[in-house]
């Protein structure tokens, strides 16, 4: 007897169970084990993953009478439902763990605690990196006054963002930011005190986040969200606070960064360096210049993702430097990405080295002690 199944998404995971909002009865998630065919094949669920479930049995009557509204606490205890497929993902990230998002909301707030450029820079480089589209929204604008309001949006334009600025203390500024979230699932990420639980708290009422104050004497705020969980938005949409991204880290290919700038990406695409492997740090006929803000925080995340991508412990001498010429005939030094491929040196160059040590007359001797040696 074929069991009755319905679509849904994974919103949460906590241990080895996964609450599912299913397709059919939308209004409260379903409590889930997954098959352990998964497991065995090493298909691993994640939250926003979408997957077909085995309804429990006494979901049966009312799947035939087309109900909708299901208060699944009310089943009996240990009639769960069962994830018995995954259909296929449109994204995955590791770091948070989320699939199928399509777009990733940075939060920063304007005041308290103030703005940092250098770390909204770095938030920015890292959600390029997922390919996902990018909302940039700035929190706590009743702390500012209208010039800096007008300050940071022209400054964050030249970045080449929009960004949404908001109150979630005087409820302004929310109503474009709905606008923006409500298709797809959305994933809230920025660095901790900035208002993230409070705006999640006011984008979707009645969820109750946990929110602590920021700490007065390091003006810094504390993190509280422990696991990624999805909140169905009033608009329609899907958005989850996300652990684990309020400190990213570049790992970053560094021939690709600079398509991480919005900035400077067109001059990148419509022009063509001179060096193939330019890495646009001043190099000559390099198609990016240099007179643009971003230009510093570039070359800093440039030299970390080098250093990731060298091998620990090698020293730069290792790597060596690999003589260019440039198109006015001036010879560059630019050091090698990659580290000096040693071989097995050829018997050619062990018999000229010997040769060099000992000569001829050596080598000779050398020879005949081998074969007295031998049985």
């Amino acid at each position: 007897m074929s069991k009755a199944t319905d679509d849904g998404t994974v919103i949460a995971i906590q241990a080895n169970y996964y609450w599912v909002r299913l397709d059919q009865f939308p209004k409260t998630p379903l409590l889930c084990t997954r098959r352990t065919r998964l497991k065995k094949i090493g298909q691993k669920v994640m939250v926003g993953d979408r997957v077909k479930v085995e309804l429990p049995a006494s979901l049966l009557p009312l799947v035939k009478q087309g109900q909708q509204s299901v208060n699944f606490a009310d089943l009996a205890e240990g009639d769960l439902g069962a994830i018995a497929k995954l259909y296929p993902r449109r994204s995955v990230l590791e770091r948070p763990p989320v699939a199928n998002a399509e777009q990733i909301c940075l939060v920063f707030s304007l005041a308290d605690p103030p703005l940092d450029v250098w770390q909204l820079s770095r938030f920015l480089v890292q959600a390029e990196a997922t390919g996902l589209r990018i909302t940039l929204c700035l929190n706590k604008r009743d702390l500012v006054d209208a010039t800096a309001i007008a300050h940071w949006q022209d400054r964050l334009q030249g970045w080449g963002y929009d960004p949404v600025l908001v109150s979630v203390h005087n409820s302004e500024g929310l109503e474009p930011l709905r606008h923006r979230l409500e298709q797809g699932t959305s994933l809230m990420a920025g660095p901790s005190g900035v208002g993230k639980s409070s705006l999640l708290n006011a984008l979707v009422p009645g969820i109750e986040q946990r929110v602590k104050q920021v700490s007065g004497k390091l003006r810094k705020g504390r993190h509280t969200t422990r696991h990624v969980e999805l909140f169905t938005l009033p608009n329609g949409g899907l958005l989850a606070d996300t652990p684990g991204f309020n400190q990213p880290d570049l790992v970053i290919d560094g021939a690709k960064l600079i398509q991480l700038f919005p900035e400077v990406r067109h001059q990148v695409t419509t022009q063509s360096c001179f060096f193939k492997d330019c890495l646009h740090r001043g190099e000559p006929d390099c198609a990016v210049s240099s007179d643009w803000e971003r230009y510093e925080h570039y070359l800093t995340f440039l030299a970390e993702a080098l250093q990731q991508q060298t091998p620990e412990g090698q020293r730069d001498s290792e790597i060596g430097v690999k003589t260019k010429t440039g198109s006015d005939g001036q010879e560059y030094g630019e050091p090698k990405l990659e580290p000096k491929k040693y071989r097995r040196p050829s018997r050619r160059q062990t018999h000229q080295d010997l040769q060099e040590f000992y000569g001829e007359d050596g080598i000779e001797r050398l020879r005949e002690e081998s074969e007295e040696e031998e049985p």
